[in-house]
């Protein structure tokens, strides 16, 4: 078989014979790729007088002839004359040549179409068979089928060293005792919960698998050829080809290049089938969509397994840990609801809080602007002090130890899955495949080998094998280096910008005449910052997105893998910085640098910098937190992630229609094929922006969990939407990908531990720096008299004597300006009697060390629990530990037997062949030596026994 071209009408009555868009129009071959391309028809007629009998000599064949280059006759072919002349030179002698001129777009067509010709040959040389839909309109889209044969699948899962099931079976050993007992009462109670997928009739048995090898093809489990090898596979297995199939042209290696040249628009693997639809052909395809890609089945675990077959171990790995990581918020979300309800039991019992709402206590603060402020009593923020007690509770402390041991059980947990999965998978001592250099890699190379064409003619000595060198990178790494540094100072200036906008925004509501806007100046500051904080990370998100892929590309790595690994750490530098800058600057820095009453900061000559609130700045924490991170989960996760590849789908769709003229194809079925359904499909891009959607959010559960513990049940919720909203998106709007063999989940699971140890220190740091609890400790068992928490708001505030105010910052037309002598503000500093009047107290000292005491206990204390947890669970399961050493005693037994096997039987045939010689009778003779030319394959080693030469020794 050649290539299966469809020309002419062909098509039309083949059409009728398909009976569904997975085969070629024999109905027997299965369509394992699909390479799409749009074709445009050559629009320009001869010139006048070009085809006349003075210009032409005989049936002249075609010449094109681009750049307005033309011939000037057949006498004198070999002549130059232009561009045009040029292309005369490829067909030497030819009788006859009639030139066409065309223009430049016409041309490109023309060499891209030279191109997909010729590179269709080399995979039609490669073994690969091929069909191709008749270019029946003027311009359009149109499609090459390749399917890939026995040989070709059998000869590359051989060089790929793709394992497959062989006939041997072992019996899985299963854990016993309690455990046993504990696994058996799960699989009861989750029964329901379980996707009504196939399952393996034995699941006690195990296949052996073993890397294809076709000399010992007699050994593996082959029911039926074509079946054998999964859709998976077999699309993996021609991706293959495809990627190392080349093309003269522009030195071009592989499908990569040809899509990025524009050559084909698209290379991909078909689903199987319609997901959605009356007739009741049960596909994988189908079935993922009903058990697992609809919002209906929420509630089930996923079919981890069909996925994998379906999409691949790279795919299967990301849902495997997405669920895991799911079913882990569980419990945490739990505590934290715990921990929620325990500050709002104790609210009512909490002496600070009630201290500070007694308005008998009359505790008159300093103002809080300049001029237009008054003095106010410290129990008109009683609100803020009961809601901050919600978050700044002691079991927040509790909650912090707790979500730290919580992130290492998780890590240790997957990395457990992990392996579990390897074992049933096959994926136990996978090797790193060779990957194919990008094309931009390729380009850029060619590109360095044309320029120093002239250097190495004139030295001789500079052939050495061409690759690029630092210095070749050296551009791209200075672009990097600089454009992330700025991109960092824009966040940066991004959080600058929205505390100016809270100070004079503060300061303008502060001069209002409404004694309403007033009274909540702090909140409406509050949330229309947090709001402006938002709109300002999802905004930089997506810009920091772009330029992290381009910064990636302009450092041309070489392969995809290098490729991705740079772009995830990029875009995750940048992202992080994004998202959380706003977040650290309320935890660590707001309230920090603010002064004090007759000494206060300025920002712009006028305007003070913005102070915590009464209560601190845990709950204005908590807020920014809360708003930032529902936000980017509803809008950026959710919204974003439903919405723009619907309109990217609608968009490619009108402008097919818009370059494609209305034109009646005969040859065209009626009813859209398989590959028509999945061209219109979004492509698939990668797994980078699932992944980081989630590290984000995994680092919103962990970094600032002690001021919001409910942060783990909103990440829950949203989990819960993201697994099938992340299955619909791969089932039914993207194109099937390519699978992908993966051991691991790659960087993303060092970053992931990275933020696991980040979080230690970050909540260390919240809980001594930003929160009460530290002060509270310390006024309890070092200052109060009885030991309680009674007289504690009024150890916190210190005087100040209000005739030192500056002139011109008191405040103008106060009521009571004339009765205070003295207010109060929120630090540890000398009283004004005092000799070293508004210096830092005694109890300042003591409490900042035992802030930074707690930090550093709190962070050893968590890290050594950490430790002793990631030590006490093994990272590889008991029993999947026994399976794979058993795997391995049963794989050398299995190989053993059967060389056993043909040794006696290579031995029986010799000692038949002795007998018969020593009978001397003719038709011995000829036998013998009928049998030495079966056997002529084998030779006799020094030991007696006899070693195969051939791969065809199985046939015996």
């Amino acid at each position: 078989i050649i290539n299966n071209y469809v020309e002419g009408t062909q098509g039309a009555a083949m059409e009728k014979a398909t009976p569904s868009g997975m085969y070629f129009r024999d109905s027997k071959r299965k369509v394992d790729y699909v390479l799409a391309y749009h074709y445009r028809k050559r629009l320009a007629q001869p010139p006048p007088g070009l085809g006349s009998p003075e210009h032409t000599c005989g049936a002249a064949s075609l010449a094109l002839v681009s750049n307005g280059g033309t011939g000037k006759g057949c006498e004198e072919p070999q002549q130059h004359h232009g561009d045009g002349q040029r292309a005369l030179e490829e067909w030497p002698g030819l009788p006859g040549v009639e030139v066409i001129q065309l223009n430049p777009l016409d041309a490109l067509e023309e060499e891209k179409r030279l191109q997909r010709e010729e590179y269709e040959h080399n995979l039609v040389e490669a073994g690969l068979e091929i069909e191709k839909d008749p270019e029946n309109k003027s311009q359009g889209l149109s499609f090459v089928r390749i399917h890939a044969p026995w040989q070709v699948l059998s000869r590359e899962a051989e060089l790929l060293k793709i394992k497959m099931p062989t006939k041997k079976m072992y019996e899985i050993t299963e854990e016993g005792g309690i455990l046993k007992t504990l696994n058996e009462i799960w699989c009861k109670l989750t029964e329901p919960l379980q996707p009504q997928v196939p399952q393996q009739e034995n699941t006690k048995m195990k296949n052996l698998s073993y890397p294809f090898s076709r000399e010992k093809i007699h050994l593996y489990n082959i029911k039926d050829k074509d079946t054998f090898f999964d859709n998976a596979t077999r699309s993996r297995i021609v991706r293959e080809i495809l990627k190392r199939t080349s093309t003269k042209a522009r030195s071009s290696m592989g499908i990569g290049t040809l899509i990025a040249n524009n050559v084909y628009d698209a290379a991909y693997p078909l689903h199987d089938g319609e997901y959605e639809g009356q007739n009741d052909d049960m596909n994988e395809r189908k079935l993922l969509y009903q058990e697992w890609a609809r919002y209906g089945v929420f509630y089930k675990f996923q079919p981890i397994h069909l996925i994998r077959k379906y999409f691949g171990e790279k795919i299967g790995l990301y849902f495997a840990w997405l669920g895991l990581y799911t079913e882990f918020l569980i419990p945490s979300s739990v505590v934290g609801i715990i921990v929620f309800l325990y500050g709002c039991i104790t609210i009512e019992s909490d002496i600070p809080s009630k201290e500070m709402c007694d308005q008998r206590n009359a505790f008159t603060m300093c103002p809080l602007c300049d001029k237009f402020c008054d003095y106010w009593n410290l129990s008109s923020a009683c609100a803020t002090a009961r809601a901050s007690h919600l978050f700044d509770n002691p079991a927040t402390v509790f909650f912090s130890i707790f979500m730290a041991l919580w992130a290492t059980m998780f890590l240790e947990q997957w990395k457990r899955l992990q392996m579990r999965l390897s074992y049933f998978w096959d994926l136990t001592g996978l090797e790193e495949e060779e990957e194919h250099p990008r094309p931009e890699y390729e380009t850029k190379l060619l590109q360095k080998k044309l320029k120093n064409k002239n250097i190495t003619t004139e030295n001789p000595n500079g052939h050495e094998k061409e690759k690029l060198t630092w210095s070749d990178r050296m551009p791209g790494y200075a672009a990097n280096f600089g454009l992330i540094l700025f991109m960092i100072m824009l966040t940066f200036s991004a959080v600058f910008g929205v505390i100016v906008y809270r100070i004079t925004t503060a300061a303008a509501l502060s001069f209002s005449t409404n004694e309403t806007t007033r009274a909540n100046v702090r909140v409406t500051v509050t949330a229309t910052a947090v709001i402006i904080n938002l709109v300002v990370i999802l905004i930089l998100d997506e810009i920091y997105g772009a330029v992290a892929k381009w910064l990636t590309e302009i450092e041309i790595p070489k392969t995809e893998k290098t490729f991705e690994e740079r772009l995830i750490l990029k875009a995750f530098l940048l992202k992080f910085v994004n998202s959380y800058a706003p977040i650290f600057y309320v935890a660590f820095f707001k309230g920090r640098f603010v002064g004090r009453p007759g000494r206060y900061v300025y920002v712009f000559e006028g305007y003070r910098m913005e102070e915590c609130a009464p209560g601190g700045c845990l709950m204005e924490l908590c807020i920014q937190l809360s708003i930032i991170m529902l936000g980017k989960q509803l809008i950026q996760n959710n919204l974003f992630e439903i919405g723009i590849p619907k309109l990217k789908k609608l968009f490619r769709k009108l402008k097919d229609e818009r370059t494609e003229p209305k034109e009646m194809d005969t040859n065209q079925a009626k009813d859209p094929q398989q590959w028509d359904l999945d061209y219109i499909l979004e492509p698939f891009t990668g797994l980078t922006p699932e992944y980081m959607e989630m590290i984000i959010q995994f680092g919103f559960v962990t970094l600032f969990v002690a001021s919001f513990p409910l942060a783990p049940l909103f990440a829950l919720l949203n989990n819960i939407i993201e697994v099938r909203l992340d299955a619909k998106k791969f089932v039914t709007e993207l194109r099937r990908p390519d699978t992908v063999r993966a051991k691991d989940i790659g960087i993303w699971y060092n970053i992931l531990s990275g933020i696991g140890k980040l979080s230690v220190i970050i909540n260390a740091f919240v809980i001594a720096v930003t929160s009460d609890f530290i002060p509270r400790l310390m006024y309890q068992y070092a200052y109060s008299q009885n030991g309680t928490m009674h007289g504690f708001i009024n150890h916190t505030l210190s005087y100040f004597n209000v005739s030192h105010l500056k002139a011109g910052t008191q405040p103008q037309n106060s009521p009571f300006a004339q009765d205070v002598l003295f207010c109060r503000f929120k630090d540890y500093r000398e009283p004004p009697w005092s000799p070293n009047q508004y210096e830092f107290s005694k109890q300042y000292w003591a409490v900042l060390s035992a802030r930074l005491a707690f930090v550093i206990l709190f962070q050893n204390l968590v890290m050594f629990l950490s430790v002793l947890v990631d030590w006490m669970i093994p990272d590889i399961p008991k029993d999947i530990s026994q399976q794979i050493k058993k795997e391995k005693a049963v794989l050398v037994d299995f190989f053993l037997k059967e060389e056993h096997e043909k040794l006696k039987l290579m031995e029986s045939f010799i000692t038949h062949d002795r007998r018969k010689h020593k009978s001397g009778t003719k038709s011995g003779t000829k036998s013998r030596r009928s049998r030495a030319a079966s056997f002529s394959q084998f030779n006799r080693s020094p030991k007696g026994s006899f070693t195969s030469f051939s791969s065809q020794h199985t046939v015996v």
